[in-house]
């Protein structure tokens, strides 16, 4: 039997292995989509042609008015970068006085940016312009909060002052499946993006299920409608008023495939169709081992999207090979905090007294771990917490992975590639 050579990026460079033995079924990858050709124009005619409104930004502005435009945080790619520069340059056409433009990163509740951080995040010629007009949002520190609404479910929503008390909101970021808000972008920059920590942590609670001791099934990725944590964030997010959204959807290269502009809903169900068509993936059978790369995620709290992805690919006693260097370690003693509860049950006891994304993952984290070889730089104890299994090198985890199924009389196993399996979503029926 004839051995399969595979490379896979790890980092910024290409690892390369043979697999003993099996059958490949096929590489899992974002769909390839062309980049925007004219780049500019096409921004600048989204942004002037909105969906779901009759006025577009530069029509609905007035002199005199205060604008924050929310931003994405480091810890994800939205080439809002390039959308910026049109975005501004149209409203001080339109009359609005630089001075009266602020940037808001929503981090939810992670670290702000560093300085570096938030050049990439704005450009060099909006940060050099704006750079102490920009803020770094913190769901802890109440003097800069303010109370807007509570939901139909109970969620008391406390918003970020500098963000609702300005005259217009824009609401920026990028549209991917996400594995319990559906999708990102559109509502999930204003909450979690500038919400309190207790009005994140309210609206998060909604992933348990109400009586059993489970995650909530209508609770799943790709899925908004019949989803309680993504409607709880839209009636979150509807409590202030977000006047635009600007959201853009990347192809594989992480260029601008399209911008979606307009009515905070509206536009961002447009953006959805486009992310599932281009990150969502129908597969007709799961494979025994899943090798799946997230080589550029800074930790392991942003890398699970693709231990959640890979998992979708394989079989429930099969084996996932995960590559992430995660240079940041885990991503925070507050991760870490819940990962040594030790066990479900624990978790989800935890999260019942106090729901906390980094619980949630967690959770979905010590249920996946199990059956995975990590090739990482994270160190034995992370990923022994993690409940995961580390690895010297890719060829040691692929030799682990088969000599486990081997073992198991499973002596020529399928198997999937996945290089960007922090954005490809497998779906099996």
């Amino acid at each position: 039997m004839s051995s399969i050579e595979i490379e896979i990026p790890y980092g910024s460079e290409m690892l390369r292995a043979n697999l003993p033995a099996g059958r490949l079924l096929g590489t899992l990858d974002v769909t390839d989509t062309a980049g925007l050709v004219d780049r500019n124009r096409a921004i600048r005619e989204a942004i002037e042609n909105p969906i779901g409104l009759e006025k577009n930004i530069f029509e609905i502005v007035q002199p005199g008015e205060t604008i924050a435009i929310v931003v994405p945080d480091s810890f994800r790619t939205t080439r809002i970068e390039q959308v910026l520069p049109v975005l501004v340059d149209g409203l001080i056409e339109a009359g609005i006085s630089a001075g009266d433009i602020s940037f808001i990163y929503a981090t939810g509740t992670h670290r702000g940016p560093t300085p570096d951080e938030e050049k990439k995040i704005l450009g060099d010629g909006i940060y050099d312009r704006f750079k102490d007009q920009a803020f770094s949002h913190d769901p802890r520190d109440e003097e800069n909060l303010v109370y807007v609404g509570t939901t139909s479910r109970g969620t008391k929503v406390h918003l970020n002052k500098r963000v609702h008390e300005a005259d217009r909101i824009i609401a920026t970021g990028a549209v991917v499946l996400h594995y319990f808000g559906g999708f990102g972008g559109g509502r999930k920059s204003i909450v979690p993006g500038v919400a309190s920590i207790t009005s994140i942590a309210s609206n998060h609670s909604m992933n348990l299920h109400p009586t059993e001791d489970e995650i909530n099934p209508a609770v799943r990725i790709g899925g908004l409608e019949g989803n309680p944590v993504a409607e709880d964030m839209l009636e979150a997010t509807q409590q202030s008023h977000v006047d635009y959204i600007v959201n853009t959807v990347l192809n594989r290269e992480s260029e601008i495939a399209a911008v979606f502009v307009g009515e905070l809903n509206a536009a961002h169900i447009e953006a959805t169709k486009l992310a599932h068509k281009q990150f969502a993936i129908d597969i007709n059978e799961q494979a025994d081992i899943v090798i799946a790369a997230s080589p550029t995620t800074q930790n392991f709290v942003q890398t699970h999207k693709a231990l959640f992805n890979a998992y979708q690919a394989v079989k429930p006693d099969g084996r996932i090979i995960l590559l992430a260097p995660c240079l940041e370690g885990l991503g925070g003693e507050q991760f870490a905090k819940w990962l040594r509860l030790g066990s479900r049950e624990a978790i989800i006891a935890g999260l019942r007294k106090e729901s906390e994304i980094n619980g949630q993952t967690a959770l979905s984290t010590i249920q996946k771990a199990p059956i995975t070889y990590v090739v990482t730089e994270m160190s034995d104890d992370d990923v022994k917490m993690m409940r995961g299994r580390t690895t010297e090198s890719l060829d040691d985890a692929v030799s682990s992975a088969f000599g486990d199924l081997a073992a198991d009389g499973r002596t020529d196993p399928t198997v999937y590639l996945m290089p960007s399996a922090a954005y490809t979503v497998p779906f099996f029926e």
